[in-house]
């Protein structure tokens, strides 16, 4: 391995965010999920919850979309919401759905940078029922135009570009995160790349 891709490898694991992911529930497009990677990896998001309860597994993803991505992140495919959920509480997140109703708060007045899973839905029913019943909370991207929805992998860079914002402010892309194991782990496995 070369000094430069050593010093690039180990720059963008000291930003790897891990108290924030990403959940997707049974989204169809997979040029939108691999959209969505490639947000993830810009701003440091490491691990994607794939949640699949109505559509089969996805097997790939759309290359020229993803930028090769996925191969940078942590991907994790569940069939069982009470399985995915246990997961990310047992890791310390909140879940956090987007969903246009009554009780959303307002992204911009939310506190982004403590653990949280952000949940986005498919693309044409958006979050179900089922899932916006068991999270912790729901939240909406303020808009002013007629259509009030915004595309799946725009919706999630959105939020995640707040989310940079917020955690960039608080200093969270300065300081190392404490998960040294799970560090060097990605970066044997990325050394392999």
């Amino acid at each position: 391995m070369t000094p430069e891709r050593f010093e690039k490898l180990s720059a963008v694991l000291q930003r790897r965010q891990f108290n924030l992911t990403v959940v997707l529930e049974n989204v169809f497009d997979p040029h939108n999920i691999s959209a969505v990677m490639r947000t993830c990896d810009a701003v440091g998001v490491q691990e994607l919850y794939i949640l699949n309860t109505k559509i089969p597994r996805h097997k790939k993803w759309g290359a020229r979309s993803s930028s090769s991505a996925a191969k940078w992140l942590t991907i994790h495919q569940f069939e069982d919401t009470d399985q995915c959920f246990e997961k990310l509480r047992k890791q310390g997140f909140s879940i956090i759905t987007t969903h246009l109703d009554a009780d959303a708060v307002p992204l911009y007045t939310m506190d982004l940078t403590a653990s949280l899973a952000l949940v986005f839905g498919n693309e044409h029913n958006g979050v179900s029922e089922e899932v916006r019943a068991k999270a912790d909370g729901n939240f909406v991207i303020p808009q002013v135009g007629i259509i009030q929805s915004l595309n799946i992998s725009v919706a999630c860079a959105v939020t995640l570009y707040e989310a940079f914002r917020q955690k960039e402010k608080a200093g969270h892309y300065h300081v190392p995160p404490q998960q040294v194991g799970q560090r060097l782990q990605l970066y044997k496995d990325w050394e392999l790349e």
